[in-house]
């Protein structure tokens, strides 16, 4: 990185296509779906540069013998509610619980869906999302996850108790104090992303150490509808940067007057 950074190769897409797909050829897999992220939150700013590296890696695949596939999606605000580590363990386990938010779960569905069709579990797509909602319905995805973690060395009754994964010990809500009712027109993923940095959720220098229990959940997404007192977000820290990651926070928001689709 240190490399492609002085020689202003850092968005060389044959650079990034290669690095991954290296890594994800290497792990023998015979099925490949790429998830590749476009939008304000994502390496990929427009959909434009998106499908170019998304096909490369797809052509990659396919050299190698691989069956490979890949979805555009969207990372123009954060995905699901939950940014920062336990808090987004804690989301995954209530989505397969069936209780995720809604964009996450059907991202998660979306794609379990694709990785089934083209490892040729079926040919039918209708088929293929049924299968993938039967497993979190019936519980046998989550207690897949309980034994993943226990084969890992880890305690499977974090899937039950979240109290063993630790807390924040503060919660700071962004409270709407205006009188109109208005909506989310745009939220910067880059600018909640950094919060959580500054909170201590991300390393901002190599050596740094990671706080788990830190992090932010949006409340309001892009379309909805905000009423005066109602939570924007809420930022859960342990004393570390906390204003700047709230004022960081208010600023990703951008509100509007009009209904947002």
């Amino acid at each position: 990185y240190a490399l492609r950074d002085v020689t202003g190769t850092i968005e060389s897409l044959g650079l990034i296509a290669s690095s991954i797909m290296s890594k994800k050829l290497a792990s023998g897999a015979d099925h490949i779906c790429l998830d590749v992220k476009v939008g304000k939150g994502a390496f990929m700013p427009n959909l434009e540069m998106a499908s170019e590296l998304a096909e490369i890696m797809v052509k990659i695949g396919k050299a190698s013998g691989v069956d490979t596939t890949a979805t555009l999606t969207n990372m123009n605000q954060p995905l699901g509610c939950a940014v920062g580590n336990s808090l987004e363990i804690i989301e995954a386990i209530e989505t397969l619980k069936g209780h995720g938010p809604a964009d996450f779960t059907e991202l998660c569905l979306s794609l379990t869906q694709e990785i089934l069709l083209i490892a040729k579990f079926t040919a039918d797509e209708e088929e293929a999302l049924k299968m993938a909602q039967k497993v979190i319905s019936d519980g046998s995805a989550l207690q897949k996850l309980a034994d993943m973690i226990k084969y890992q060395g880890g305690n499977p009754e974090v899937i039950n108790n979240y109290d063993l994964m630790g807390h924040a010990e503060e919660e700071i809500a962004l409270i709407y104090e205006g009188e109109e009712i208005v909506y989310v027109d745009e939220i910067d993923a880059s600018l909640i992303g950094n919060a959580c940095v500054l909170l201590g959720a991300g390393r901002e220098k190599k050596e740094d150490n990671i706080d788990s229990t830190v992090g932010i959940v949006v409340h309001k997404k892009i379309g909805d509808q905000i009423k005066q007192n109602d939570t924007i977000a809420t930022i859960y820290s342990n004393g570390k940067n906390s204003e700047q990651a709230l004022q960081m926070v208010m600023d990703a928001y951008v509100l509007t007057n009009e209904e947002v689709a």
